[in-house]
């Protein structure tokens, strides 16, 4: 396969670059992309977070997840929101302020190196995590704040099995370099399952999206 079909993570300066391009129209790529409807909130239910839960968002983007997880822990609970991109969690935050969220605590940083004031119940990532270019250190830091008995679900999009995936993968490699930087090579399945064995895992539209999720013991 030549280098130009091959995948390399991007610095995380570029990333954010990218995204504060992105932040105003961002929407557009759930269309471009064709994400199944629905499959945000279903990837929320999966962390099984009750009223008055704490829950966080690695890569909260512009908060299209902030509503389905206030509804889950209600106004006692806490969702915190952690984005590396100004212009994204601009969004996030002119979102909240439209909507008079008060129990939504948003940060810039990386998503390596963030400091949160409490354990969580719950911990997602949803489209961002094949997006960090250190995702490995990301989710063990994630599973860090994450209290015993509570869920990691990560959500995103992947190549379909077989052939077609194969045929598909140079496409997706130099549509994501031009758009999102959406890393097609990330397997998250396997790296929980190096933490814990209490991982599933499952597909949606045709195995072109997933929905994972581990909890710790």
């Amino acid at each position: 396969m030549s280098s130009i079909a091959k995948w390399a993570d991007y610095e995380t300066p570029f990333v954010r670059q990218r995204y504060n391009r992105l932040a105003k129209f961002f929407v557009f790529f759930e269309w471009l992309f064709l994400l199944p409807r629905g499959i945000r909130s279903k990837a929320v239910s999966r962390l099984e977070l009750k009223r008055g839960s704490r829950v966080l968002e690695v890569g909260c983007g512009t908060g299209r997840n902030l509503a389905p997880l206030l509804e889950a822990v209600g106004a006692e609970g806490q969702v915190y929101g952690v984005d590396l991109s100004d212009g994204m969690l601009a969004e996030a935050e002119e979102l909240c302020t439209r909507a008079g969220w008060r129990n939504v605590e948003l940060m810039r940083a990386d998503a390596a190196d963030y400091v949160l004031p409490e354990p969580v119940d719950g911990a997602i990532f949803s489209l961002s995590y094949a997006v960090i270019p250190h995702h490995k250190d990301a989710l063990r830091h994630s599973w860090n704040q994450l209290r015993p008995g509570g869920y990691l679900v990560i959500m995103d999009a992947k190549l379909p099995s077989g052939m077609l995936g194969k045929l598909l993968y140079p496409f997706v490699v130099w549509t994501s370099r031009l758009t999102v930087l959406g890393n097609p090579d990330v397997r998250p399945w396997d790296e929980l399952r190096a933490m814990t064995d209490d991982v599933d895992y499952e597909e949606a539209q045709f195995g072109t999206y997933y929905i994972c999720r581990a909890r710790k013991r």
